[in-house]
């Protein structure tokens, strides 16, 4: 009731309707859209007026919440996790696991990790670091069913893939190059695609920083076509404004760039 009551004392000062009224909802009308930018600035401005005299900027509180996939949680940032809450001790974690692009905003996430070719959009995205990929399967289903040896090779192999990524792209002599990827089996989760390959069931399209282990004690082979390799990705950091970043991100944003770099 009192955020009805403010509401209402505005829109009489400004002499216009904000928003439109239901039983139901409240709804921007044309003013109310205009006016709500200027009014978050304003509200993050003071925010931050009151950060400054509360806590210095280098020191991190509060709750963060991050969003990311489950491999990426575990590979790299449970450890950053670690190590970050060890060296603020005001700072409380709470990961969102999800291998679809989160709502940033409508889920209050303070900084979410893409690994993907952004679209356009309203929030800040901080480029962290190459994300090179392999194609990847184990040693008993090379056994059985042979090495590729270019891209239209794949076209008789099992591909695990994404419900909704049916296309692998390579680079190859300066272009990129789409190759349908097709199999039996297919995952929303890049975890499950990963454990599948380990289990023989096809190739796949892995993250290096995903895989480096599984391949270091052969559990994993690393293919090379000759004629393309899967092209590079980036990882970025993504967050849902430019200014008066809280420490707490700024700072986790920082300890995850130096691990992605070592």
């Amino acid at each position: 009731m009192a955020a009805s009551r403010h509401l209402a004392t505005l829109e009489q000062e400004l002499g216009v309707r904000l928003v439109h009224r239901t039983t139901r909802a409240l709804t921007l009308t044309d003013e109310g859209q205009v006016f709500l930018p200027h009014a978050q600035t304003l509200l993050e401005e003071k925010a931050a007026a009151i950060a400054s005299i509360c806590s210095p900027e280098d020191k991190a509180t509060g709750l963060l919440r991050l969003s990311c996939s489950a491999a990426f949680a575990r590979r790299i940032i449970n450890p950053v996790v670690a190590h970050f809450m060890e060296a603020n001790p005001q700072v409380r974690v709470d990961v969102m696991i999800s291998d679809t692009v989160v709502d940033v905003v409508a889920e209050g996430i303070d900084l979410a990790i893409r690994i993907a070719q952004l679209g356009d959009s309203t929030l800040i995205a901080r480029r962290l670091a190459d994300n090179p990929c392999l194609l990847i399967a184990s040693p008993a289903y090379l056994a059985r069913h042979g090495r590729p040896q270019t891209m239209a090779d794949l076209k008789t192999h099992e591909c695990l893939t994404t419900p909704n990524r049916s296309h692998w792209t390579f680079a190859s002599e300066g272009r990129s190059v789409r190759v349908k990827a097709s199999g039996r089996y297919s995952s929303s989760s890049m975890e499950s695609l990963h454990q599948a390959c380990i289990a023989g069931l096809g190739i796949a399209n892995l993250s290096l920083w995903n895989v480096r282990e599984e391949i270091a004690d052969g559990r994993l082979e690393a293919i090379h076509l000759s004629d393309g390799e899967p092209e590079t990705l980036a990882i970025w950091a993504v967050y849902p404004t430019r200014r008066l970043v809280p420490a707490k991100v700024r700072l986790f944003i920082e300890a995850l760039s130096a691990r992605l770099r070592a």
